[in-house]
């Protein structure tokens, strides 16, 4: 993929090195005193007085308590990932702004070993996320070494697969998709919430094809990329993980689709690069 030298997003939080933070974090518990409750009180009194919001003076003081930083210096391939990825956004940003009206750019966040999001804590261990409730992307970057050298997906446009990925799901909340889908999940027994959850994650492989279908015409694809990002949907296929880790597979248990499901509408994607030809949620096209 051709990156070096390229616009980079301005959309991109880097709070690697830090962990916890936010008021969803709790507020902490010296207020909770007989001594913190006065204080508690008089914050309150004073932010209603001056017609401030109490609440979003506690969120800087449980901001403030929850989060801690300390000097992170990441190495240069991390910093070269950093800088890739900036990148990679950008390009996501011309597609959808060209494809959609009135597209609101998401923001990409940079962490390191844990983060605290609107959707609630998450690790390193959980992968890339999207949080609908900020609109923001989540990703350790050492989730690309797993990437490689576990999943066996090597390559930069298999790294900016995971990123499109990412950002299908928000462009999936932005049509208001996500929510219909969110919508039904107490109706329904586990089995078809997965069922669900994997039509959902079927269409995001598609949306990052169609992405990859207007990245080639910018130009910035090159001979095997394609290849790259097809070998890691085939990687992450919930067949294959489920495989490796236990040695039989639940298809009642998946949550994200096959290997040949992902790749089937990866490249649907890129072929076509028409969103009406995306409707993961009609009968199975395989």
């Amino acid at each position: 993929m051709k990156w070096s030298g390229r616009r980079r997003s301005g959309n991109v939080e880097d709070q690697r090195g830090r962990s916890g933070g936010g008021f969803s974090g709790g507020i902490p518990r010296a207020l909770f005193s007989k001594k913190g409750l006065i204080i508690l009180a008089i914050i309150i009194g004073i932010s209603w007085l001056s017609g401030n919001n109490p609440l979003a003076l506690l969120e800087q003081i449980a901001g403030s308590s929850n989060t801690s930083s300390q000097a992170y210096t990441p190495t240069p391939q991390e910093e070269e990932l950093s800088q890739f990825v900036q990148v990679v956004l950008a390009d996501t940003e011309d597609v959808w702004n060209n494809l959609m009206n009135n597209y609101r750019e998401p923001t990409l966040v940079l962490f390191s070993g844990s983060v605290q999001s609107a959707c609630g804590a998450a690790s390193a261990s959980t992968g890339p996320f999207y949080c609908s409730a900020d609109e923001r992307i989540y990703i350790d970057l050492s989730f690309y070494n797993d990437l490689k050298n576990k999943l066996g997906a090597p390559g930069d446009f298999a790294q900016a697969y995971v990123i499109a990925h990412e950002v299908g799901h928000h462009v999936q909340h932005l049509l208001g998709i996500s929510d219909k889908v969110h919508g039904l999940r107490n109706q329904q027994s586990e089995a078809e919430n997965n069922a669900l959850s994997v039509k959902l994650e079927l269409q995001a492989d598609f949306l990052a094809g169609v992405w990859a279908h207007y990245a080639q015409q910018m130009n910035i694809i090159e001979p095997g990329d394609f290849e790259e990002a097809l070998n890691a949907a085939n990687a992450i296929g919930d067949d294959r993980l489920q495989r490796q880790s236990q040695g039989y597979i639940v298809p009642d248990s998946f949550t994200h689709g096959t290997s040949e499901q992902r790749m089937f509408w990866f490249r649907k994607g890129y072929n076509s690069g028409d969103l009406a030809e995306g409707d993961t949620f009609s009968p199975d096209d395989l």
